[in-house]
């Protein structure tokens, strides 16, 4: 009986540590696309297909398919803000909500 509880243990810690990866490495990535999209020569279309193109490479192509990106003002400051809405990996019915969203900003060259 202790093993049956040992490996749950181990499988919950192993789906929390895989699930904390996966936000982790979409932060970073629309963060990338947000300063790719905030440069004097680009726009945030092209920032939200770097961002796309970089999770694609790292993750399944499933955490890709909703990428968004806008050019707005926080604080009188134009800002480049990429969303990405992707897919919470969890095993079982049990966890939080099955979406996970997260965003990365970067203040646009252009101002």
């Amino acid at each position: 009986m202790v093993s049956v509880l040992v490996i749950v243990l181990f499988l919950a810690a192993f789906q929390l540590g895989f699930a904390l990866h996966v936000r982790n490495t979409l932060i970073a990535h629309a963060a990338e696309g947000a300063r790719y999209g905030a440069r004097a020569d680009s726009s945030p279309a092209a920032g939200a297909d770097r961002t796309r193109a970089l999770i694609r490479t790292s993750l399944r192509d499933s955490y890709a398919r909703d990428v968004s990106a806008a050019r707005g003002s926080e604080g009188g400051v134009a800002v480049v803000r990429v969303q990405v809405v992707a897919p919470l990996p969890i095993i079982g019915p049990f966890g939080p909500g099955r979406e996970l969203t997260v965003s990365g900003r970067a203040y646009a060259e252009d101002q």
